[in-house]
C-alpha cells in the first residue's frame, strides 16, 4: 500500500500545548482557592468546559470563558472585579504563550516529506491556531492546511476528495484518540496515536487495539519508518 498523504495533528503533536492550558488551570484553582476547594473546582471547571464547547468550540478564548463562568459558579456574590481581571489576564497569557517545537520536529516533517503530501488537520480558534503556525515556522512544509472546528469522520472523508486519494492512501498522526485516530479510522485511513503526558481527559477514548490500520508510536519520528512497513 503506497501512503499518498500524510495528515498530522498541530497542537501536542508539533508543539507543546496542554502543558500552558494545564498550567493556566492551575492558576485559576489558585485564584478561586478561598471559595472552593482543588478537586470540586477542577470538577466544576471541566463539567463548564464540556457543556460550553458547543457553544465556544476549542480553544483558548472558549476556555478562558468558562474559566470565569466557573469563578461567578464558585466565588461569593457579586464576583470581585480583580478576579475577574486575573482570570483574563491568565486567559491572555495563554492566547500569547510561545510555540515549543518537539525535539526533531523539522527532521521528521523533512521525512515525511519525502514519503507523500503533508496536510496539517488541526481544531480550535482560527486566529490562535494561525498564529501559532506562524509562529512555529512550520507552514511551508505543508502543502494544505486544515483548521476546522471539529474532527470528525466526515471531515477526513472530504479532505480526502478534496486532496484526490482514497482513504487507504492516507495516514493521519496525532495525540488524539477522539479527534484524530478514532475519526481517521472511520474514514477508511491509517492512523498513527502518539500520546502525550497531561492529555485533556475530553479527548480520551478506548484504544482501538488489534485495529489493522491502527499503531501507536512513541513520537513522530517513529512515523517515517511505520509509512515505509506499509509500503
Amino acid at each position: 500500500m503506497t501512503i499518498k498523504l500524510i495528515c498530522l495533528d498541530a497542537d501536542d503533536t508539533l508543539w507543546h500545548n496542554m502543558r500552558h492550558f494545564n498550567a493556566t488551570e492551575e492558576a485559576l484553582l489558585a485564584l478561586i482557592a478561598p471559595f472552593a476547594a482543588r478537586d470540586i473546582a477542577r470538577e466544576r471547571l471541566n463539567a463548564c468546559e464540556a457543556r460550553n464547547l458547543k457553544l465556544y468550540g476549542y480553544g483558548a478564548k472558549g476556555f478562558t470563558l468558562s474559566m470565569i463562568e466557573t469563578a461567578i459558579e464558585l466565588a461569593d456574590d457579586p464576583l470581585p472585579k480583580a478576579l475577574i481581571a486575573d482570570i483574563l489576564a491568565a486567559g491572555r497569557a495563554l492566547l500569547s504563550h510561545p510555540v515549543e517545537l518537539f525535539e526533531g520536529i523539522a527532521d521528521t516533517l523533512e521525512r515525511l516529506a519525502e514519503r507523500g503530501r503533508l496536510v496539517l488537520v488541526t481544531k480550535g480558534d482560527l486566529l490562535h491556531q494561525e498564529a501559532k503556525l506562524a509562529a512555529s515556522g512550520l507552514g511551508a512544509r505543508f502543502s494544505g492546511i486544515e483548521i476546522v472546528s471539529d474532527k470528525t469522520a466526515d471531515t477526513f472523508r472530504r479532505l480526502f476528495q478534496k486532496e484526490g486519494v482514497a482513504p487507504e492512501e492516507a495516514v493521519m498522526a496525532g495525540d488524539s484518540l477522539r479527534s484524530d485516530i478514532n475519526p481517521a479510522l472511520e474514514a477508511g485511513a491509517w492512523a498513527a496515536f502518539i500520546p502525550q503526558e497531561g492529555a485533556w481527559s475530553h479527548e480520551h477514548a478506548p484504544l482501538p487495539a488489534g485495529h489493522p490500520r491502527f499503531r501507536q508510536l512513541r513520537g513522530l519520528a517513529e512515523l517515517p519508518e511505520w509509512i515505509d512497513r506499509l509500503a
